[in-house]
């Protein structure tokens, strides 16, 4: 398996831990670090070389609950404009983020910190990608009006302005309320998602 297969494969074994851990935190029921590594089919040792405690999976494991869901999201959106869909993609992770912003901080937190103490040379995601599926699909109707390089780039540039660390920007470092950061955001999302469209000759 070459590096790019190990990595996805990576990914992959972490996504399906905070599944297990989700569908457990669902049943009802408060698992260990090992009852979480049954149920996604890895060891106790796989387990722990992800999420260095059962605190930090299920830290995480509530985030991805409350996360909207593409799909649902974008089931009654009868709008294919692409600055209305990822506004409404921002909207939706602004209010999880505002409603979960103690978790999220402290999950941003190890993150960082798992980074520093690994150094570059770690094989380990440090985070779940959880916004890049929201904002394809808020993308999506409108793909063909975008060069695949820069549908990509375009993707890729929206995920710095939508999550967590966008809030850490606008309340620590800006000192903005809630309501001047929705319209900044906005106004990116418009600038953004209009600047990459291709051009008409």
């Amino acid at each position: 398996m070459g590096k790019a297969g190990r990595s996805n494969q990576r990914r992959r074994t972490r996504k399906d831990l905070l599944e297990a851990a989700t569908r457990l935190i669902k049943q009802g029921r408060q698992p260990a670090l090992e009852d979480v590594a049954a149920e996604a089919l890895v060891s106790r040792a796989t387990a722990y070389r992800y999420f260095p405690s059962i605190d930090a999976l299920l830290l995480e494991a509530s985030i991805d609950i409350a996360v909207p869901d593409p799909q649902e999201l974008f089931a009654d959106e009868s709008s294919a404009d692409p600055v209305v869909r990822v506004a409404r993609a921002d909207d939706a992770l602004h209010d999880m983020i505002l409603a979960n912003e103690a978790p999220l901080r402290a999950m941003l937190a190890q993150s960082i910190d798992r980074r520093t103490k690994a150094g570059e040379d770690s094989d380990l995601p440090a985070r779940q990608n959880r916004r890049t599926p929201l904002i394809e699909a808020a993308l999506e109707p409108a793909r063909g009006r975008y060069d695949p390089e820069e549908f990509d780039r375009l993707a890729k540039s929206l995920a710095i302005i939508l999550g967590p660390e966008a809030m850490v920007v606008c309340k620590d470092v800006l000192q903005i309320d809630d309501a001047e950061a929705r319209e900044v955001k906005r106004w990116a999302i418009k600038t953004l998602v209009t600047a990459a469209q291709k051009r008409e000759h």
